[in-house]
């Protein structure tokens, strides 16, 4: 607050590095000194959050905050998610090297800084094959040796979802998901489809395992080979029809804990048969006008 605040009737509040969790209305109450009110006023705080948006699929991408070069060399940087209550550790760099033991095993291998980032004051963050399980705010604070607070950045990261799309009668359809390399070996790779709830495809102990799947996708379904060592975990599905369309999930699970996660919304068009002037019965996708077409009654 200012100085000789009662004397000049200033008695605005300054608030550093102000972030999201700091949307509050505000109050400021004058007493008197027998405690009796004197005057008060209230101001509500909204922090705008910029965005970065991204579509799913993308190798990485960059959240961005620079700031002054030559911050202090003791001083620590800590990228955090906002994971329901608890932050997560994204990324840590102190003592002039990254803090890999430090980040929390979801984005394990997914980050990366720039080099003399302390020097350049260049403190983004690249985060490597984000998916819409990534959509958090990321928060970035810098802190001093004796662990005070010297400045902070927010981002809002938005990945939109995959979208497939395929015409029935296809051959097959690839559901696209490609993360880090040398996934661990001990890792279980599933893949379900919601509404119904359904397993699609399950990968655990080095091997497919069929008797797990539901039968609707029995002998349907394929992953790649190493897909834990190339982390290409893309699922293929043969023959697709309507009923196949929905919301597919994949999910690498190490010790109960998702460590890799991706949605993709598939659509099969299906196709309706259409019978012109002529007789002949002509098959059309079912998203297009079903409508003899002008040219029919032309012939």
């Amino acid at each position: 607050m200012n100085k000789d605040l009662l004397k000049t009737g200033d008695l605005s509040l300054t608030l550093k590095y102000p972030t999201e969790k700091d949307n509050y209305i505000y109050t400021c109450t004058v007493y008197s000194r027998e405690g009796n009110l004197v005057m008060m006023k209230q101001v509500e705080l909204k922090v705008r959050v910029p965005q970065v948006e991204v579509d799913s699929g993308v190798e990485s991408v960059q959240l961005p905050f620079k700031t002054t070069p030559h911050l202090p060399e003791d001083a620590k940087v800590e990228w955090k998610d906002n994971y329901e209550l608890n932050d997560r550790k994204v990324h840590v760099y102190k003592n002039g090297s990254d803090q890999i033991e430090e980040q929390h095993q979801v984005y394990r291998d997914r980050t990366k800084m720039n080099k003399d980032l302390l020097k350049t004051g260049d403190l983004s963050l690249t985060l490597k094959y984000p998916t819409e399980k990534d959509n958090y705010i990321y928060t970035c604070t810098v802190y001093s040796r004796e662990g005070n607070l010297v400045m902070m950045k927010q981002v809002e990261l938005k990945v939109r979802v995959c979208q497939v799309e395929v015409e029935e009668g296809a051959e097959s359809v690839q559901l696209p998901f490609k993360t880090t390399q040398n996934l661990p070996e001990d890792a279980k790779v599933e893949w379900v489809h919601y509404e119904p709830y359904r397993k699609v495809h399950v990968y655990k102990n080095g091997s497919d395992q069929p008797e797990e799947q539901h039968q609707v996708y029995r002998n349907r379904t394929k992953m790649n080979k190493d897909l834990l060592k190339t982390g290409d975990l893309s699922l293929t599905l043969k023959h697709p029809t309507e009923r196949d369309s929905g919301e597919y999930v994949c999910a690498v699970d190490m010790n109960n804990v998702w460590i890799r996660y991706k949605s993709v919304q598939l659509k099969v068009k299906g196709r309706v048969q259409v019978q012109d002037q002529t007789g002949d019965i002509r098959n059309r996708s079912s998203s297009i006008d079903p409508t003899p077409l002008m040219a029919d009654q032309s012939v």
